[in-house]
């Protein structure tokens, strides 16, 4: 693998102007003083190739907790809307039940059973120590207070059940964040019907954002190219200039008829919380094949009026403003050309020196 090589560096530390000499061609400029720049010469290189898939940033599902309604009734107060931060255990809404309300009906009427047969089975314990009671009398008093006592804990197992409170009996039921996060799905608004469990569980959704999910889809003939544990570069539309790094975690193992494609996941680590639900994205992954391209310096290329240009060099202090196609930058600094150029040409190294100084310097008569 070659790098992109300099034919020579003709840099004049103390020229401050670029003195621009006239041509009947625009796109020619000829320079008096070119010992002020560098020339780089245009290389090919081997180089991995790339697959770019589009997303969507997901709540990670093993991070995600559905809020249910344990029993039916009403909404009486919404705590917790959409996009709201909670906390663990706080309040989310509250709900009357009827048949909480019966569950605290039967426990008072339980209390109140047992209490008169603790009372009888002491007073015929009484009886008992005087020997004026029948034995067979105790043990059917007995069998009456276990009775009521078990009536009592089955009654309050019940608004446990329900979610109810013993040491404060309500009808109300106050139903609580199961983990710190954010509410990302709402389907109530207020006042009115709380399903209950068997019939529509989920009242709120919340989910932990701190690691989040890009779901992308890949087509059939790129799957080969995407391995479990592979890392994944994901450039947000919000942010186009911040890569983030991820790791395939899944691949569905079944294609979309519609569109032979299949779902992979990327997990990417969210602390700073700047993905949001929702939001675009663009997933590349570096596959194991290898291309061979055409590259120059990145700082060659002068991008104006959304096209591609370079100072290409035709003759000593000549040079040509030529459009290229180019393509991604590599982490060495260097830029795909995929059109424009061909290897051995020279170039300005810098284009943005050689544009300024086009425009400010003064032409000679």
């Amino acid at each position: 693998m070659t790098g992109v090589g300099c034919s020579r560096d003709t840099t004049d530390h103390g020229s401050t102007t670029v003195r621009i000499e006239s041509t009947p061609d625009p796109a020619v400029v000829r320079v008096a003083d070119s010992k002020r720049f560098t020339v780089a010469r245009v290389e090919t290189r081997t180089i991995p190739q790339e697959l770019r898939v589009n997303g969507l940033v997901v709540p990670d599902d093993t991070r995600t907790v559905h809020v249910t309604s344990v029993a039916g009734g009403t909404l009486v107060d919404l705590r917790a809307h959409l996009g709201d931060e909670v906390q663990r255990g706080q309040v989310l809404l509250v709900t009357r039940t009827p048949g909480l309300t019966k569950a605290i009906i039967d426990y008072r009427k339980a209390l109140a059973e047992q209490a008169v047969a603790d009372t009888a089975l002491q007073r015929m314990r009484e009886l008992s120590d005087r020997q004026s009671l029948d034995q067979g009398d105790l043990q059917r008093g007995k069998h009456d207070a276990e009775t009521a006592a078990a009536d009592v804990h089955a009654a309050g197992e019940q608004i446990r059940i329900l979610s109810g409170d013993l040491r404060q009996l309500s009808p109300l039921i106050a139903v609580r964040a199961p983990i710190t996060g954010t509410v990302v799905e709402q389907t109530t608004a207020g006042r009115g019907a709380a399903e209950s469990l068997d019939d529509s569980p989920t009242l709120l959704t919340i989910a932990d954002l701190s690691r989040v999910w890009v779901l992308c889809d890949v087509y059939e003939d790129n799957l080969a190219d995407v391995q479990i544990g592979d890392p994944a570069e994901v450039h947000l539309h919000a942010y186009p200039d911040r890569p983030f790094g991820g790791t395939v975690i899944d691949i569905s193992r079944v294609l979309d008829p519609t569109t032979r494609t299949a779902k992979v996941r990327i997990a990417l680590d969210n602390q700073a919380g700047l993905l949001r639900l929702g939001m675009l994205a663009t997933a590349r992954f570096a596959v194991r094949a290898t291309t061979t391209r055409t590259v120059a310096p990145a700082s060659a290329v002068l991008r104006l009026d959304d096209r591609s240009w370079v100072f290409r060099e035709e003759a000593p202090s000549r040079f040509r403003r030529s459009e290229v196609q180019a393509g991604r930058v590599l982490p060495d600094g260097t830029q795909e050309i995929l059109g424009g150029l061909s290897p051995g040409d020279s170039v300005v190294a810098d284009a943005r020196v050689l544009a300024n100084g086009a425009r400010e310097g003064a032409p000679a008569r």
